[in-house]
């Protein structure tokens, strides 16, 4: 190339072959409501054939969610687009118009697992049902470990063998312990509040950072026009913590370990709060991120249920409390396995504070 001439661009690619090979399911929707085009992955999502969807009224292919094709972008997430073809299925759901295409929209799938579903369901019932064992519990056993271990203190005074008496304390304050923990279920009111997060954020990163993550890399990469938030100050702070110490002990045997904290405004961004209520809008999105490998696939579905670990010595009450106090904030919580690498994300939406 001579100096002064253009450089010369590389070829273009052919778009048709880079919509069919996009790793998300994408739909294609003309003015009149009629879907024109669909890649691989929403035929695999949908199991439907382009051939089948094209021509038909996106009605008739997938239930989309209220505001739909007013020519604003919208998005919900955890979103039932089942019909009779598809059965039961629930994704988060981006539509967004066509630049320079006037009544033209490409609508995003992304299916969700059963650890993001939101509402009622067995599970939450079961952690129902850990509360109400935690405060029988709190009371009912609390009470006789403390005369144990005055007894044990009292056998110590006597000359008693003090092995002995040391263990029996130790193992009491223990139990006291993990009993605490239960009762962090029902002990603790949230008190939602406009908050702004940032402090709070910053406060979890150091308190990470001179602890239990002190040789891993904490990334930031925050909005920097997020609005007031919605939440409990020591809730939220308990619930950044917890995320933080999980992601790190998810790293112990990762080379390059690193953490990410992440938050954004999702416009339009609402979930499905169960039958006969009202969806919810939740755009203030907070995100721990790691580069971990992520939950084993047995309990991934279950990560937030009380008891469920992947540690030998866990205990499966974390991520139940993070769950719980999400909720009682009115926010919703989820795992997911997202990017490439994969990456593990643990997502809170929240509300914002009028």
């Amino acid at each position: 190339m001579r100096p002064g001439e253009p450089a010369q661009l590389p070829e273009a690619p052919n778009f048709a072959e880079l919509f069919a090979g996009l790793p998300i399911a994408i739909l294609v929707v003309d003015p009149e409501g009629l879907v024109r085009n669909a890649n691989g992955e929403c035929e695999l999502l949908l199991n439907l054939s382009e051939r089948a969807m094209r021509g038909l009224p996106l009605a008739d292919v997938l239930a989309p969610p209220p505001g739909a094709g007013d020519g604003r972008a919208v998005s919900a997430f955890d979103f039932d687009i089942g019909t009779e073809r598809t059965g039961r299925l629930r994704v988060d759901y981006y539509e967004t118009p066509v630049a320079d295409h006037d009544g033209w929209r490409a609508i995003a799938l992304h299916a969700i697992s059963g650890t993001r579903k939101v509402g009622q369901s067995a599970e939450r019932g079961g952690a129902r049902a850990v509360i109400g064992a935690a405060a029988m519990l709190g009371h009912e056993i609390k009470n006789p470990l403390s005369g144990i271990r005055g007894a044990a203190q009292l056998l110590a005074a006597e000359g008693a063998g003090a092995e002995l008496t040391t263990l029996i304390t130790t193992e009491v304050d223990r139990i006291a312990a993990l009993i605490d923990k239960m009762q962090d279920f029902t002990g603790r009111q949230v008190n939602p509040q406009p908050t702004n997060i940032y402090p709070l954020l910053d406060h979890a990163r150091r308190v990470a950072q001179t602890g239990f993550a002190r040789d891993i890399t904490i990334e930031e990469s925050f909005d920097p026009s997020l609005p007031p938030v919605l939440a409990d100050n020591d809730a939220l702070l308990q619930i950044i913590i917890n995320l933080l110490k999980n992601a790190a002990e998810a790293l112990d045997d990762v080379k390059k370990p690193r953490i990410l904290i992440s938050t954004a405004y999702r416009h339009g961004l609402a979930v499905d709060a169960g039958p006969g209520q009202p969806r919810r809008g939740l755009p203030i999105e907070l995100c721990v991120i790691d580069n971990g490998p992520g939950a084993p696939a047995d309990i991934a579905d279950h990560l937030f249920s009380p008891f469920v670990s992947s540690k030998p010595e866990g205990q499966g009450l974390g991520l139940a409390l993070v769950d719980k106090l999400v909720r009682d904030m009115g926010g919703v919580v989820q795992y997911s396995r997202e990017g490439a690498p994969e990456m593990t994300i643990f997502r809170i939406l929240l509300a914002r504070a009028q």
